[in-house]
C-alpha cells in the first residue's frame, strides 16, 4: 500500500513540470503571434495617416513628427516585449547619443529587430531603407514622413545622407548593408564613410549582440523561437572618415570583428 502510494506521489511530482512546460509553451506561442500581430496593426493604423500627412505638412515638421512617432511606436512594442517577459535588452547605452552631436550611428547588424531597437530609444534619427519598406503598406507611409532614405540609388542615398548630417541629424546605417549572412561579420561597404565625410559627421560604432539568431537572414517572419531572447546595445569609439574611405572602412571593419570577437555576452 506504501510503495503503491509512493508511486503515485511520484507520478505526479512529474507530471507537474510537464503541465508547467506545456503552460508556458502555449503562453510563448499566445504571446509570440500575438506580438506579431499587435505590431502590424500599430504599424498599419499609424502609416496610413502619416501617408496623407506627407504631402501636406512641410518637410521639416513632417520629418520631426515622423521620426518622433516612429521612436514612440518601437519604444512602446519594446516595452511590451519586455513586460510579457519573452525578451531581456539593455539598450540603455544610446541615450548617451540622444544630446550628442550629429553622428553616423553605424551598428552591426544580425537581426531585423536592430533598427527597432536603436530607434526606440532616439527621437531624432533619420535610418537608410530598402525601397521596397517604403513602398510597403504597414511601415511605408511612416518611414516616408520621417524622412528615411531608400538605400537603392547610391548618388540619391549619399546626397540626403550628407545634408541629414549637415542638419544636425543622426543618420542611422548598417555598414554591411544587409543583415550579417552568418554568424560573422559581412564585408563592409563604403557607402557610410562617404557620407560621414561629405556630412561632416563622426561614425559612432554600435555593438548589437544577442543569445538568439531570431530574424536574422533566413529566418521566417512567422518562426517562433527560444525565450527570452536577450539583446544588450553596447557604444564604441569613435572614428572620422578623413583622407583615403577604402582604408578607413578596412580599419573600420577590423575594429568590428575584433570588439565583437570578445567573449563578454
Amino acid at each position: 500500500m506504501r510503495q503503491a502510494t509512493a508511486l503515485g506521489t511520484s507520478r505526479a511530482a512529474g507530471a507537474r513540470p510537464r503541465a508547467g512546460k506545456l503552460l508556458r509553451l502555449a503562453y510563448e506561442h499566445f504571446v509570440f503571434y500575438g506580438l506579431l500581430a499587435v505590431f502590424g496593426i500599430s504599424s498599419l493604423a499609424w502609416s496610413l495617416p502619416a501617408a496623407l500627412l506627407a504631402p501636406l505638412l512641410p518637410r521639416r515638421w513632417g520629418e520631426r513628427l515622423g521620426q518622433f512617432m516612429i521612436m514612440a511606436g518601437f519604444r512602446y512594442f519594446v516595452g511590451l516585449m519586455k513586460l510579457t517577459g519573452i525578451i531581456k535588452c539593455d539598450l540603455s547605452a544610446l541615450d548617451a547619443l540622444r544630446q550628442a552631436p550629429a553622428a553616423v550611428i553605424a551598428p552591426n547588424h544580425p537581426t531585423l529587430l536592430d533598427a527597432v531597437l536603436v530607434i526606440s530609444r532616439l527621437p531624432r534619427v533619420v535610418c537608410t531603407a530598402k525601397a521596397r519598406l517604403l513602398g510597403n503598406v504597414f511601415l511605408g507611409g511612416g518611414a516616408r514622413l520621417a524622412g528615411f532614405i531608400p538605400n537603392d540609388a547610391p548618388t540619391h542615398l549619399v546626397r540626403e545622407g550628407a545634408k541629414q548630417l549637415r542638419a544636425g541629424r543622426h543618420l542611422l546605417i548598417f555598414p554591411e548593408g544587409t543583415r550579417t549572412a552568418g554568424t560573422t561579420l559581412d564585408g563592409f561597404k563604403g557607402g557610410f564613410a562617404l557620407i560621414a565625410k561629405l556630412g561632416g559627421a563622426p561614425v559612432q560604432t554600435v555593438f548589437i549582440e544577442s543569445n538568439s539568431p531570431f530574424l536574422s537572414k533566413g529566418w521566417p517572419l512567422l518562426r517562433k523561437p527560444e525565450f527570452p531572447l536577450v539583446y544588450r546595445v553596447r557604444l564604441g569609439a569613435r572614428f572620422h572618415a578623413d583622407g583615403d574611405l577604402h582604408g578607413f572602412v578596412t580599419q573600420l571593419e577590423s575594429y568590428y570583428r575584433c570588439e565583437l570577437g570578445r567573449d563578454e555576452f
